[in-house]
């Protein structure tokens, strides 16, 4: 690894490489003892005395200072941003890969270090792995807490309390979520992408556990603060950039700025409130909801259908399903689960989205009075579960299940979900208590 070491090190070595002594390359601008000093690490030199001293040993001062000469720098740069737009394109392993390697080659540019950890840990999140996901991005938060006058706290934050949700510890996810939040509201930052995402994770952190009101409460303070004109959130993101240099939270300036400068650029604001629209339907369509409510979501979920794709299209089209359900047109329900399945038949595994789709094709089914044909969907749906790691998120799908075989009168395949439910939870169920239903939050 090149310029591996202190600067120091880099200093002596490549002094005793052109064979001058320490007083040669002191010159008369420097004494012999202070680059002693420097070379065993008790003094750091001014920038000026490292351009004097890069000039004097034949390389170039980004080398002294960082080990990194300026076209290695430049590489490493370019793959940092190869890694983002991996991931950003679903690729999270080659997106893992590469910030791996810039971690490697790097040991004196904090910038490019604090670039490619950020990356890591999101791309750690992607591949689903939460736990190593929470390390890293805990390392980062507790950084930026330390200093805020360079780092950016407010984004990590958002993160790592998605990433806690999903690993079940609900009371973490909703401190971090509830101060992330706060600071948006305190930056008027409400109507931002940045609060329509956090606010996705709080509300189904609420509804996770079984607080229908908060979540419902919230989902309308942020769909009344959505702003779609992207011109507006701009501005308020420059203000709020602005502010909070003000307050000396220069990581947390910088952050905002670029924000304002990738809504600029045509960001993902209108899709980022097209999920929360999604998140917020959720609240509307608990089990007997009314016609009223479903109708209402059904709006929401209109409103965003045409602005998604992929899985977040997906999810939109599941709750519209259950909203017909709701609204006592089972049939139209079937044809649209049919249709999300069938979409994503192209997915080379199954997904807890798939499975969330076989569910609701199923609930479709029960409600239109073909039971053996919801039987089928339910039994697909187990077999494609049992092939997905155990987590908290799978534990909610295998409870869903359960009550799916209940409702469809297969009471051996509900207690078997439910005894699934509790493994993929952590616990395990005793037969003398095989008889509980369990609900998982």
């Amino acid at each position: 690894m090149p310029g591996q070491g202190s600067v120091g090190e880099r200093v002596r070595n490549l002094r005793l490489s052109k064979h001058l002594s320490q007083a040669q390359l002191a010159g008369t601008e420097l004494s012999d003892s202070y680059i002693s000093l420097i070379e065993s690490g008790k003094r750091t030199p001014t920038p000026a005395v490292v351009r004097l001293l890069a000039s004097r040993l034949g390389c170039l001062p980004e080398y002294l200072s960082e080990g990194i000469e300026p076209e290695e720098r430049l590489h490493l740069q370019v793959r940092a941003r190869h890694a983002e737009l991996a991931l950003l394109g679903g690729d999270a392993d080659q997106s893992l890969a590469w910030f791996d390697e810039i971690l490697d080659a790097v040991d004196n540019d904090p910038e490019l270090m604090k670039r490619a950890r950020w990356g890591r840990a999101r791309a750690l999140e992607t591949m689903g792995r939460g736990e190593e996901a929470i390390k890293a991005l805990e390392e980062l938060r507790e950084e930026a807490t330390r200093d805020r006058g360079r780092t950016g706290w407010l984004p990590v934050t958002i993160v790592l309390a998605r990433c806690y949700r999903a690993a079940g510890d609900l009371g973490r996810t909703l401190a971090l979520g509830e101060s992330a939040l706060n600071r948006l509201a305190d930056l008027r930052l409400l109507g931002g992408e940045d609060a329509a995402e956090i606010g996705r994770t709080l509300i189904a952190t609420y509804l996770d556990r079984g607080e229908p009101a908060p979540a419902h409460e919230l989902a309308e303070r942020l769909l009344a603060a959505g702003e779609p004109d992207a011109s507006v959130m701009i501005t308020a993101y420059v203000e709020a950039s602005r502010q909070a240099l003000e307050e000396g939270e220069g990581g947390e300036s910088l952050y905002l700025a670029e924000q304002a400068l990738a809504l600029h650029a045509g960001g993902d604001q209108a899709k980022a409130h097209a999920r929360l629209r999604v998140t917020a339907a959720r609240t509307l369509l608990p089990s007997g909801a009314s016609p009223m409510d479903a109708g209402k979501a059904l709006e929401l979920l209109s409103d965003a259908e045409p602005i998604l794709s992929g899985m977040d299209a997906a999810e939109c089209r599941i709750e519209m399903a259950r909203s017909k359900v709701l609204l006592g047109e089972p049939a139209t329900a079937v044809r649209i689960a049919d249709g999300v399945l069938a979409d994503l038949t192209a997915e080379p595994r199954a997904t807890v989205t798939t499975i969330r789709a076989r569910l609701m094709l199923a609930q479709a089914l029960i409600a239109d009075g073909d039971r053996e044909k919801a039987l089928t969907a339910l039994r697909a749906a187990r077999d494609e579960l049992a092939g997905l790691e155990a987590s908290r998120a799978t534990a909610r799908v295998w409870r869903e299940l359960g009550d799916l075989f209940g409702t469809a009168e297969d009471s051996t395949a509900m207690m078997d979900a439910y005894r699934k439910a509790l493994e993929s939870a952590g616990l395990r169920s005793s037969p003398q208590h095989s008889d509980i239903v369990v609900n998982l939050r």
